[in-house]
């Protein structure tokens, strides 16, 4: 398959800019690679450490992150993105391949989201923190269904301040990883974009009230603590409306472009 002239002059750029953005882990143990018509996202043996990381487990989440990057790289450039999740079972090592199709209208989301790529992501508490609003909080959630995964705010813990929240999955593959890690980015992103600071751990999450939150054939992927500034004003991205409610047929269709295998 070739790709269009148009598209082929830009996506050296398009990796670049990809490659730049802040993920989830400081070690990107993944690589972009260009290959005629596609994209695609390779596990990197040279950085990936199983000695703490077993089952692949952060890989997966950080090369989600990774995709998250490359799209809204791509829109930018006025490109859709296509992404197939573990496309090729004979090659374990590629994790997505990403094909660039059409032509794209970037939103103002997007926009949003992509500039924040562009920023660090703010680490630990603020001096003064306070729990978000609940809408924030379900906008966030909005945003998580996107990418495949549910956000189940937690009830109050003694010694959080802002409102603790889990990421889910419907399983706990391989594939599901990626949607966790693709839909963690756009929380990061978003909390970055709000002037939030965002907290996250993944692994074994044993928490108090999990179970009381989630639904049947959920499985816990992140546990974040979500913090929103004592002084709004201070911050004026804190405010900003980055999602709307999305319509099923929106979601239906986010979910196409990412089929596995």
């Amino acid at each position: 398959m070739n790709v269009p002239t148009a598209i082929r002059a830009s996506v050296e750029r398009l990796v670049v800019a990809a490659t730049m953005g802040p993920t989830i882990h400081d070690v990107h143990a993944w690589r972009f690679k260009v290959v005629p018509g596609l994209i695609e996202v390779h596990a990197d043996p040279v950085r990936f450490r199983p000695m703490h990381d077993p089952v692949g487990r952060g890989l997966h989440l950080s090369s989600g992150a990774a995709l998250v990057n490359l799209r809204l790289a791509a829109a930018q450039f006025g490109h859709e993105a296509v992404v197939r999740l573990l496309p090729d079972a004979a090659r374990p090592s590629v994790l997505a391949s990403v094909r660039l199709v059409g032509h794209h209208r970037v939103s103002r989301e997007e926009r949003l989201l992509y500039a924040a790529t562009l920023r660090p992501f703010p680490a630990g508490r603020p001096a003064t923190g306070v729990r978000p609003p609940l809408p924030v909080v379900q906008e966030l959630g909005a945003a998580a269904r996107l990418d495949g995964a549910a956000l189940r705010p937690l009830p109050d813990a003694q010694d959080s301040v802002g409102q603790r929240v889990v990421l889910t999955t419907r399983g706990d593959s391989p594939a599901e990883w990626l949607r966790a890690g693709q839909a963690l980015q756009r929380l990061l992103l978003s909390g970055t974009a709000r002037s939030l600071c965002t907290s996250f751990r993944y692994g074994t999450l044993d928490v108090p009230g999990l179970a009381d939150v989630t639904e049947p054939g959920e499985v816990p992927q992140v546990l974040l603590e979500i913090t929103q500034h004592a002084d709004a004003d201070a911050h004026p991205h804190a405010g900003a409306r980055l999602f709307e409610p999305p319509i099923r047929r929106q979601d239906e269709r986010q979910r196409r472009r990412q089929r596995v295998g």
